[in-house]
């Protein structure tokens, strides 16, 4: 799938939460608290961030594996696969499971300066 494509329905996506931002110039991403929980790699690959027992349910669901980005596994982020981005509607439930997951988290400082 070409980039362009999988931005389009990236945005898409995000646009099933509502009050969700979607927020990069070069790499789009959401997140909570100071925590990404979506992103879209410059590959056109989405990661989603999920808790170790969504993560292991949709792995096996969905045949599909932990995101790699720049060598390194990131060990929470579900790879979507192409089938799957294209599957809205059950993609914004996971996607509203990784919003819930990030909001049990403990926020983290902002970063600006005020």
């Amino acid at each position: 799938m070409e980039y362009s494509e999988a931005k389009d329905l990236y945005t898409q996506l995000i646009a099933t939460l509502s009050g969700v931002e979607l927020k990069g110039k070069t790499m789009p991403y959401t997140s909570l608290n100071g925590h990404m929980y979506s992103f879209l790699s410059k590959e056109g690959k989405v990661g989603l961030r999920l808790s170790s027992d969504d993560l292991s349910e949709a792995i096996q669901a969905y045949d599909t594996e932990l995101m790699v980005q720049h060598g390194r596994t990131m060990k929470e982020y579900l790879r979507i696969p192409e089938s799957l981005l294209n599957d809205i509607g059950n993609l914004a439930t996971l996607l509203q499971q990784s919003h819930d997951y990030v909001a049990t988290l403990k926020p983290k400082p902002s970063k600006k300066k005020t």
